[in-house]
């Protein structure tokens, strides 16, 4: 019969950990570090491709056109007059009337979806959510321009009728009277397109807090509004800033359904309900017929639109570390 030797067991009865060899890292893992690693790298070539080639077309009115094309509203090609100012302008009042009115809506479905609502409801409105980011831009700009523009022509005057006693605000709620094709409709159907964006983004964000942490809110005898401020909003802040840059990104950035309603007239005004461009709007409706500084203009546009978006996204991202590192210090 084979005898096993065992090892004695240390003093106090209790076995001696085994002994961890260093061992390197995978193959495996390190292949995929590198990989990881180079497409990262490959982002920022192609973003640095991107701008060297943009940059290049449009050097023509850079350079002749310099002063008159960041300061200046007039854009009369016929008369080699480029001025991007109105266009610039246009792109962000439409994209900050579709941040005011689709981001509350958006978190509020979200948090609708993953907070309040039973759970027989929350997968059908998953689905009407995810079919409605499916939907292309063209056919919503079509809808907005058939469906929408006439009876929001009619609510524009009445909004007129109510503010105009009130200082400010009987400046941007007037102007009406263009068929609807105004500022405002433009923003208002950028607000529809980012909203399916925003909502899925942050109900993902919100989905992954922890149990433990909206549980023990709860505990302390916090309600719930109480707790989802604190812990589903803090926990997820990071997250949904990131969808509202990408939603942001999307509406600055979209072409068909701006150009059908928008109205398309260059120029700069703080009248919302009337008409007005964006530089999508103007390179998509322009283009076509352009050659020599005029095509080189409407892609300095183009230029100035990337430049907006990367530092849109800059400055957000440096507002969400000083507000995490201030959390941080309370804590």
């Amino acid at each position: 019969m084979a005898t096993v030797m065992t090892r004695p067991p240390a003093a106090g009865g209790t076995p001696p950990p085994p002994r961890l060899s260093a061992r390197r890292p995978a193959v495996g893992d390190r292949g995929f570090q590198y990989l990881a690693l180079a497409c990262g790298l490959l982002v920022l070539v192609v973003l640095a491709l991107i701008a060297v080639a943009m940059v290049s077309k449009s050097w023509p009115v850079f350079r002749d056109h310099a002063g008159t094309f960041f300061f200046s509203k007039t854009w009369d090609p016929a008369r080699n007059k480029f001025g991007s100012l109105a266009f610039v302008y246009g792109t962000l009042v439409t994209s900050a009337i579709a941040i005011v009115v689709g981001v509350p809506v958006s978190i509020g479905i979200a948090l609708l979806l993953t907070e309040v609502a039973p759970q027989w409801m929350r997968t059908p409105v998953v689905y009407v959510i995810d079919l409605l980011a499916a939907v292309p831009s063209v056919v919503i700009g079509l809808w907005g321009l058939l469906v929408l523009r006439k009876p929001l022509d009619n609510r524009y005057a009445d909004f007129n009728n109510w503010f105009k006693h009130i200082p400010v605000l009987n400046t941007l709620f007037s102007g009406g009277g263009h068929q609807g094709t105004s500022l405002m409709t433009a923003g208002l159907i950028l607000a529809l397109m980012i909203t399916p964006i925003v909502t899925s983004l942050s109900r993902e964000v919100f989905a992954t807090v922890p149990a433990a942490q909206k549980e023990g809110a709860l505990a302390l005898g916090a309600t719930r509004w109480e707790m989802i401020r604190s812990s589903v909003l803090g926990y997820g802040r990071s997250g949904v800033v990131g969808a509202v840059m990408l939603g942001l990104g999307r509406a600055m950035g979209e072409t068909i359904a701006v150009a059908l309603l928008v109205g398309s007239s260059a120029q700069v005004t703080g009248h919302l309900f009337r008409p007005g461009d964006t530089m999508a709007g103007v390179i998509a409706n322009q283009f076509g017929e352009a050659s020599g500084e005029f095509r080189a203009a409407l892609i300095g546009l183009g230029v100035v639109l990337f430049a907006i978006t990367i530092l849109v996204n800059l400055g957000a991202r440096a507002v969400l570390n000083r507000s995490e590192r201030r959390l941080e210090g309370a804590l």
